[in-house]
């Protein structure tokens, strides 16, 4: 495909997916696009850039950057927030890195986060919560943490089905509520309503992942979170419909709660992985007070941003929590923390969730040596007291770095472990 603001490289390679073995085909020198993003992302992308490029390079390989846009960078090239080419360009190319995009409060236009997630149908947000060493926590274990939130990405209340108070379209919602369907309890006066799909394709290949997940890399649970005893035909059935992918797809190597203690007595056999389920606040609570008791969490969308939040808070804060968008054959790994446009370009903001999101990305692709090298140097960087402000304003005994001089040391961090 041609495009009319991308500037793909000439001398990289395609990563390409064959759908029927479910593999990747990843050259050494793929074409990745990269997405700045707005705010801090003219910081912090550049800065995981270079830092993704050493771990590649010191592993025999070379990454083709590609420069795509949205947000305010499209907006001044296209005139629109999400281009269709850049769309496209993460389409063709399946595997990307986006920082941070500004989403207005109450007006404006959607979440572009959430539209190129539903657009790609990226259905699975991935976020790996761990600690590491030298990062000031709030808790008195932080590295009792270490949990993978698996959250649906494509539906609940983010799928933008919504009407807005004192239009026309709002009160014909509530008309055919009250009269057709009989729904009681909308006060009457001014009123926005919101439609909440929860559905058993979404929720089912959403637990396949994390119990999948789980298995390949010898977790011990899949913990389905819910708010099923008030939203029972929505949050409800996504944990029947989770229950079910357990019991019926997978034999003996998944269990339920229910059957670990009716018939081993709470004893997990060494090679089962138990499915469990939690209501959301209570597991907001046990993130805290019951924390090594939990691997992975499968929940609706706005439950994974919760409680994903809230587990990066545990170690440290969103300035070093990593993400990513899985689809099939497709990922777009992205930082948790937002846009922070006060500290736009001045290379003073913490790049490590955009690196550790970048990990992410070279994980999906095969390349677990450089992945390794990453995560390696960043903690190794920040152990040693070499960070950047937001750390250096906790640490006694710090050096502060700027974004670029934090990236730079890892960089060179990387080139010395490998």
């Amino acid at each position: 495909m041609s495009y009319d603001h991308v500037d793909v490289p000439a001398d990289g390679e395609r990563v390409t997916y064959d759908a029927d073995a479910d593999e990747l085909d990843v050259p050494d020198n793929p074409i990745v696009p990269i997405l700045y993003g707005d705010g801090i992302g003219v910081d912090v992308a550049p800065a995981a850039k270079q830092v993704l490029q050493a771990a590649a390079e010191a592993t025999g390989r070379h990454v083709e950057w590609m420069r795509v846009y949205a947000g305010e960078t499209a907006r001044e090239m296209y005139d629109e927030n999400l281009p269709a080419e850049t769309v496209e360009a993460i389409r063709e190319f399946r595997v990307a890195l986006k920082g941070p995009l500004t989403t207005p409060v109450g007006a404006g236009f959607r979440s572009l986060n959430v539209a190129l997630r539903q657009k790609l149908d990226l259905y699975a947000n991935v976020r790996p919560t761990y600690y590491l060493e030298g990062v000031p926590s709030p808790v008195k274990a932080p590295e009792q943490m270490d949990m993978v939130t698996f959250r649906e990405n494509t539906e609940d209340v983010y799928a933008g089905i919504e009407w807005e108070a004192g239009t026309p379209e709002v009160e014909q919602v509530r008309t055919f509520l009250e009269e057709e369907m009989g729904a009681a309890g909308i006060h009457e006066g001014p009123v926005g309503i919101g439609i909440k799909p929860i559905t058993e394709f979404n929720t089912k290949r959403l637990v396949r992942e994390a119990i999948d997940y789980a298995l390949a890399n010898d977790r011990d649970s899949v913990t389905l979170v819910h708010k099923g005893n008030i939203m029972k035909y929505t949050e409800g059935q996504f944990r029947d419909w989770g229950y079910e992918v357990a019991e019926e797809e997978y034999g003996e190597e998944v269990i339920t709660e229910d059957t670990l203690w009716e018939e081993r007595d709470g004893e997990q056999p060494e090679d089962a992985l138990v499915v469990n389920d939690r209501i959301a606040d209570n597991m907001l609570q046990q993130l805290l007070t019951r924390t090594e008791d939990y691997d992975v969490l499968a929940m609706p969308n706005l439950n994974g941003d919760y409680l994903s939040d809230a587990a990066g808070a545990q170690i440290g804060g969103l300035g070093i929590a990593p993400g990513a968008n899985f689809g099939e054959g497709r990922v777009l790994a992205e930082p948790v923390h937002g846009s922070a446009p006060k500290y736009a370009g001045q290379d003073k903001v913490n790049p490590a969730a955009m690196i550790l999101s970048g990990r992410l990305l070279f994980e999906y692709l095969g390349w677990e040596d450089a992945a390794s090298l990453i995560g390696e140097a960043v903690e190794q960087t920040i152990a040693s007291k070499y960070v950047t402000y937001d750390l250096h304003r906790q640490i006694e005994g710090g050096e502060k770095a700027s974004t670029s001089e934090f990236a730079q040391r890892v960089a060179a961090t990387i080139d010395e472990l490998a």
